[in-house]
């Protein structure tokens, strides 16, 4: 109530028909429960009865408060309200303060969401909406006052409710409230509930079957010197196997395939996608994928890299849109808990290292079987086929490709050179550096990545 109060000379009587109202031009017409957070003291009678009296309990906290006392809440209904079923947040700090554990929330339970605020976010949210308004125009939609019993008037510090506004007030105002507010105080930070969540979880019955689609950054994740690539794919799928998945597995090696031992991998069935290093093609590659699988099918996705930020705005849309799950492999731990939640992570070497002990069962080899069982790509000439020769000399005779080869990385270091040409200019002509934004295309979503304003040598901001 204190991000989106209610408007002066606005009947708090009309905030229940106006949220019903829009819920119902959107085809919502289940039954709305609404919980006004805020520091009561601070509420005129008036509205606090406008609320109560149309079915909209009222929580009183410290300003301080506010935010744990809606998450706590909200992460309490999830559990008590299984899909399908909607939620919606009213306030400007959801972005900072609620984004990041109900993002992994929403991953492995997806509700829809509805957003509203009375200042519109500078920066996007990743959190997938249903529908977003702002405070003001959703309380314009009026409809009929109707009276709704049943609403209470908490006061969390005291454990203390009531459906009477005048006990209300008597006990906000006495001293012994006062007093356990200030011997008593709650706690003023969310509590992300996700944070101390496991990372490999035993396979549900709607996974233990579903297909599993591998990409394997070659690049930051190599194989081991020495290693015999053949194992790649028995020691992944015998690591699966011991979180009970047993569905196929298809796995995209994606790297430079001019230095990779091509034909022990495409012998048991590792699909090659050949790019320039530095220069991935992971989202494009993840993009095809996901159109190319119904979006309700139970699948697995497992990315191998240590730069899965790199499409993970990308894939945080995926997991709250899609029945999917996710798997993580990487050369070394990252450094914090990603927003991605994932069923399943491990170390590269460790993941590689799981089969020592194991018998080595290899798929048919494509020239036994008669049938080629792996394909060959090249992203930078869009170039395909099942013949390991056809692609070999692709790589290392074809003119065109080898022209792809040179003027990728060139318009990439001139763009690098170009834009920091723009920026000593810019200095020098304003005394301070520009703000510098990075946008990282998938699909339709963007990260931003602000660079400092910088001026005398003194760091202004940083966001």
């Amino acid at each position: 109530m204190k991000d989106c109060p209610i408007p002066g000379g606005y009947d708090a009587g009309q905030v229940r028909p106006s949220l019903e109202g829009a819920f119902k031009e959107r085809g919502y017409s289940g039954p709305v429960s609404i919980t006004a957070y805020g520091e009561q003291t601070q509420t005129p009678g008036h509205i606090l009865q406008g609320l109560l009296s149309t079915g909209i309990s009222v929580a009183h906290t410290r300003s301080e408060s506010v935010h744990y006392m809606m998450y706590r809440d909200m992460v309490e209904w999830r559990g008590q309200n299984p899909p399908p079923a909607t939620m919606m947040i009213i306030s400007n700090k959801v972005r900072g303060v609620f984004d990041w554990d109900l993002l992994r929330l929403q991953q492995r339970t997806p509700y829809n969401l509805f957003l509203a605020y009375s200042v519109v976010p500078k920066v996007s949210i990743l959190l997938s909406t249903s529908e977003e308004w702002c405070w003001k125009s959703l309380l314009k939609l009026s409809g009929p006052h109707v009276a709704v019993q049943g609403a209470k008037l908490y006061c969390n510090s005291c454990n203390f409710d009531t459906q009477s506004l005048k006990k209300f007030k008597k006990h906000i105002w006495s001293y012994e409230h006062v007093r356990e507010e200030i011997i008593n105080p709650t706690y003023d930070k969310v509590v992300c509930v996700t944070e101390e969540w496991g990372k490999n979880y035993k396979a549900t019955p709607e996974f233990a079957t579903a297909k599993i689609q591998v990409w394997w950054d070659m690049t930051s994740c190599p194989l081991p010197e020495g290693y015999d690539a053949r194992r790649v794919r028995p020691s992944l799928e015998a690591a699966f196997k011991e979180l009970g998945y047993s569905g196929p597995v298809s796995i995209t090696a994606y790297g430079d395939h001019n230095h990779t031992p091509l034909q022990a991998l495409s012998s048991t069935g590792v699909h090659a996608l050949h790019c320039v290093p530095d220069l991935p093609d992971m989202a494009s590659v993840v993009e095809k994928w996901h159109y190319d699988n119904p979006p309700r099918d139970a699948t697995i996705m497992m990315v191998i890299s240590d730069h899965v930020d790199w499409i993970s705005h990308y894939l945080v849309e995926l997991l709250q849109e899609n029945n999917y799950k996710l798997f993580l492999a990487y050369s070394f731990r990252p450094s914090k808990t990603s927003f991605l939640l994932t069923s399943a992570e491990w170390l590269w070497e460790s993941l590689l290292a799981g089969f020592e002990q194991r018998r080595l069962v290899l798929h048919k080899c494509s020239s036994e079987s008669g049938e080629p069982t792996a394909t060959f790509n090249c992203s930078l000439c869009h170039f395909g086929t099942k013949s390991i020769d056809q692609f070999r000399k692709h790589l290392s005779t074809d003119k065109e490709h080898a022209k792809e080869e040179m003027r990728l990385p060139a318009v990439r270091k001139l763009n690098i050179k170009e834009n920091r040409r723009s920026r000593v200019a810019d200095f020098d002509r304003k005394g301070k550096l520009p703000m510098i934004s990075l946008i990282y295309n998938t699909k339709r979503c963007y990260m931003i990545i602000i660079l400092p304003s910088v001026t005398q040598g003194k760091i202004l901001s940083a966001n």
